[in-house]
């Protein structure tokens, strides 16, 4: 996309996100990548607050931070690209585009989902000044069924990413059913956070199923200073490939 296509397009999005209130762009190195990603993110989060209020869910507005696990993932996919190269590969919780935008620079094929879509509007900022081109995005709430049929609908993909997805208890059990869903026989799940109970928890029940799993860490350095000492635990979580007889009716 020419520099001016991209200016357009890049100010037509942050139009969309004029409830969002002020913004601020800051710049996020990722190890391994020759250029600092340009991010821009809401500063108010009383603001954010206020507009979830009303939500069912109670998710509150995670996305908006500049979170450790997004910049370690996004580390993990610069240092191995062909991890996600020239395949197929949903990002589960986009944030504000960090995975996303290195994911697409080493050739993901990606689909970036999120349940805000101010961070889906952002994911997409972020990849269009980094790459030149945005990734596909839909919105998601992995708990509710008909989202998760939308996003199975072209079938099990060979990557899934997942930086900071798991935040309370109640998202172990649906993240581990999407997982089994969406992840094809003998792909991978990487999935990046910083020692949290409930991913700790989560791994060992992924480990009870049979998903193999080896792990690397990040130890920044982070955005955010207030990050310093903060250890980001990325893991390749491999489902075990189907066996030949699986779904056969042999009595």
């Amino acid at each position: 996309m020419e520099t001016t296509d991209v200016a357009e397009r890049a100010g037509a999005l942050l139009a969309a996100l004029a409830n969002a209130g002020e913004l601020r762009e800051e710049s996020v190195s990722v190890r391994g990548v020759a250029r600092p990603l340009r991010v821009v993110r809401p500063v108010d989060t009383d603001l954010l607050l206020d507009h979830v209020a009303s939500d069912p869910e109670q998710n509150l507005p995670y996305w908006a931070e500049l979170w450790p696990s997004g910049v370690g993932l996004a580390s993990e996919l610069a240092a191995e690209p062909a991890l996600v190269a020239g395949k197929r590969a949903v990002e589960l919780g986009s944030g504000v585009g960090i995975t996303a935008a290195v994911a697409l620079e080493v050739g993901a094929e990606l689909l970036a989902t999120d349940y805000a879509p101010e961070s889906l509007v952002l994911t997409r900022y972020t990849c269009l000044l980094h790459t030149g081109r945005e990734p596909a995005v839909m919105q998601l709430n992995w708990r509710d069924e008909a989202d998760v049929t939308r996003l199975l609908a072209d079938g099990p993909v060979p990557v899934v990413l997942a930086a900071d997805v798991l935040y309370e208890q109640r998202d172990i059990e649906p993240l581990l059913r999407l997982f089994a869903r969406l992840v094809a026989p003998g792909g991978i799940a990487l999935l990046a956070h910083p020692g949290r109970p409930p991913a700790r928890r989560f791994l060992e029940l992924a480990r009870n199923e049979g998903w193999s799993n080896s792990v690397h860490e990040y130890m920044g350095p982070w955005p955010d200073p207030n990050d310093f000492g903060t250890v980001v635990f990325v893991h390749r979580l491999q489902r075990p490939a189907a066996r030949p007889d699986a779904g056969s009716n042999r009595g």
